[in-house]
């Protein structure tokens, strides 16, 4: 009788666990609303995969690589968007464990291209940059990183632009900016951007089908083909041409990656392969350094206030989720003819990854879904399937 007491308190410690921490995601359910999604018209392809209680419990692909073409597999290679602002920030944090530099150390004491208005770059930091704390208009020159022009004369043209708060006390979303922090890393590593991040990060934690730049996506045994058109534009979307722009920006929006990959990713972001990412690293990038009032005015209008607080820390987004408030991590990434996005819990190690080849909106609705699922919370149709949907999808 002895022998079995330590079993049986273990089984009634088991039932005495609040609801919210069992496991509550259904993926019959879920398998069934990402198939109708896959059918929508605004899509193309779509993979999505599911981390609950820190394993990978789900991995698909739906849907077509091209219209015609092949299906997509949890292996398809996407682009990732913007989601590499988080690759970016987990390679300073790991120099920054390794004593290689500091966040408070200035663009200035760097040899990179970056200037700003007033001579900027002598007083703000890598922080700042991380954060999109430089006082100059969001997505500065975007457009003409988009026309062509070399980000490093970009970068250098930035100090001709109008102050609009000072260095540090506003947040103004950046791509071209940001992406000085890839001229860091190859200064700091003594090697290119890619290369550091592979023995960083793609290689340690097994992510075998990542890459930054154009060729490593049309490498690929099996990738998505870029589609999009204008929201109020009918019928399917129109295939594009996969272009080097924000490829020359690859701290900001240059990496590549299955769903799978993706998803290992996530894994460490949650802090479950602390040999790659130390808990020290995490905090460094997750903790919130500025209130984001653009980002929450879109979330309020579109999903009735389901995340709130949003406030962005180093390369990620942090947020309030539903009413009691859990703190969740995560990004969303947008390029010509691809989307993705990232959500997680870190205390609970649940989370939610998307990559689709579309423009359109409405998987953003899955990681709502989801989350809701992983809370207990009432289903809700995020991605706007139904009739006389309430969602925020559309």
């Amino acid at each position: 009788m002895r022998l079995l007491r330590p079993a049986l308190l273990c089984l009634l410690a088991a039932l005495a666990l609040p609801a919210a921490f069992a496991q509550t995601i259904d993926y019959d359910r879920l398998d069934q609303r990402l198939t109708r999604l896959a059918a929508e018209e605004d899509m193309v392809g779509l993979a999505v995969a599911v981390i609950e209680d820190g394993e990978i419990r789900f991995a698909k692909g739906y849907g077509y690589t091209a219209i015609g073409g092949a299906p997509v597999t949890e292996e398809t290679v996407f682009r990732w968007a913007s989601l590499s602002k988080g690759v970016a920030a987990s390679q300073i944090a790991i120099l920054a464990g390794q004593a290689r530099l500091n966040l408070s150390d200035t663009v200035a004491k760097f040899k990179t291209s970056l200037r700003l208005p007033g001579g900027g770059e002598t007083r703000a930091t890598l922080e700042d940059v991380l954060s999109h704390r430089l006082g100059i208009v969001s997505n500065a020159y975007d457009t003409t990183l988009e026309d062509g022009r070399d980000p490093v004369q970009i970068r250098e043209s930035l100090r001709g632009l109008k102050v609009i708060c000072p260095i540090g006390e506003c947040h103004s979303y950046q791509n071209v900016a940001f992406d000085t922090v890839a001229e860091v890393v190859e200064q700091v590593t003594q090697t290119k951007y890619a290369d550091a991040i592979d023995a960083s990060l793609f290689k340690p934690l097994g992510m075998v089908t990542a890459s930054i730049g154009r060729v490593g996506l049309e490498a690929s045994p099996s990738w998505a083909r870029p589609y999009a058109k204008r929201e109020k534009d009918s019928g399917p979307p129109k295939p594009k041409t996969v272009n080097d722009d924000y490829y020359r920006v690859p701290a900001a929006g240059g990496v590549n990656g299955s769903i799978r990959d993706l998803a290992l990713y996530a894994r460490a972001q949650m802090g479950l392969v602390p040999d790659v990412l130390s808990d020290t690293a995490l905090e460094m990038m997750q903790t919130p350094r500025i209130y984001t009032s653009r980002e929450q005015s879109g979330l309020s209008r579109r999903y009735k206030g389901h995340m709130r607080d949003a406030r962005y820390a180093l390369g990620w987004r942090v947020y309030k989720y539903g009413d009691a408030g859990t703190r969740v991590v995560g990004h969303r990434g947008a390029v010509e003819g691809y989307r993705s996005l990232i959500l997680f819990d870190p205390e609970r190690d649940t989370g939610v990854v998307a990559l689709w080849n579309s423009s359109s909106r409405l998987p953003v609705g899955i990681e709502f879904e989801v989350m809701d699922m992983a809370y207990n919370l009432p289903p809700q149709d995020w991605m706007g399937l139904d009739a006389n949907s309430t969602g925020g999808g559309k």
